[in-house]
């Protein structure tokens, strides 16, 4: 049998004490996209860290998409999937099969790991309690052409009494995105906007997009070209050059909500890399992109990690 040093373990929990007296007690928002459901590997190795955060007593709201999974079932049942600009088109058949599998299969699935892991969670939609409310977004002009995009909310507010009551019982909320309008309509919105929404609502300490991209690149083509940390100067520069495309421009929108309203710090990481949630909160070098409303408000040890 191997002997483990004892000390590799002793410098790990030394180095992550100082994290762990600033943010314990503190919200953090961390939305997960729904392809790292596909892997059971990389799904349990995340939630694990989901885990660790909560039992160290951050505050953990977990928001989840499910959009590989929606786009399977759709195509089974004979539903071509439609994306502009990143954002999925949702007619009447679509908004039933999303609400089938997001509030249903993933947000169960999720559920049941972490009673594995001994999360007390619970688990919610935007429906519940009134606490996503919206109205079906108008048809608007996208690359220059009209788009409908069906039964997709914009939401009008975000009421998280719901989500501070399960907080404040030590529960984690897991939340669908699925929302409804005042007369009961469900709508689909993406994800990443209910989690900044959410996050502005609790005045979150951090939001935590944990996607399928190692964090915001430079250049889309190189996935070696990390931006360590920019702020809402530097995203609009991205944006304008290009560098922001797809599934990454509901993201840059997402964050730009999160941080104008009130979120200090918002984080872009991959949960194909392992322990990047963990990195990023407990060091100050972190794995993915750090985003702030102004660089003057990274220390200059972040500004030298970076």
């Amino acid at each position: 049998m191997i002997r483990i040093d004892p000390s590799v373990a002793i410098r790990a929990l030394r180095s992550a004490a100082p994290y762990i007296r600033m943010y314990k007690g503190k919200v953090f928002v961390i939305k997960v996209s729904g392809g790292v459901f596909g892997d059971a590997a990389s799904t349990h190795n995340l939630m694990e860290q989901v885990a660790i955060l909560h039992q160290v007593g951050i505050r953990v709201v977990l928001v989840h998409g499910g959009g590989p999974q929606l786009t399977q079932v759709q195509k089974s049942l004979g539903i071509e999937p439609q994306i502009v600009a990143g954002r999925r088109i949702t007619d009447q058949k679509s908004i039933e099969v999303t609400s089938m599998v997001l509030n249903g299969l993933v947000n169960t699935r999720i559920l049941g790991i972490c009673r594995e892991l001994d999360i007390a969670a619970v688990g919610v939609s935007g429906v519940d309690a009134g606490l996503v409310r919206a109205h079906k977004r108008p048809p608007v002009k996208v690359e220059g052409r009209l788009v409908d995009y069906g039964y997709v909310g914009d939401i009008d507010l975000i009421d998280a009494k719901v989500l501070q009551q399960l907080l404040d019982e030590r529960l984690m909320p897991v939340v669908s995105p699925v929302s409804a309008d005042d007369q009961g309509t469900l709508l689909n919105i993406n994800a990443d906007t209910v989690a900044a929404g959410i996050g502005a609502a609790l005045k979150a300490e951090k939001l935590m997009l944990c996607t399928g991209a190692p964090g915001i690149l430079e250049s889309v083509d190189d996935p070696c070209s990390i931006i360590s940390y920019t702020d809402l100067t530097g995203l609009q520069r991205l944006k304008e050059q290009g560098s922001l495309k797809d599934g990454m421009l509901p993201k840059a929108k997402a964050i730009e909500d999160a941080i104008r309203g009130g979120v200090r710090r918002v984080h872009v990481t991959s949960y194909k890399s392992p322990d990047s949630l963990l990195a990023e909160v407990f060091t100050n070098e972190g794995t993915g992109t750090l985003v702030v409303e102004n660089i003057s408000a990274l220390s200059p040890a972040e500004q030298q990690a970076g």
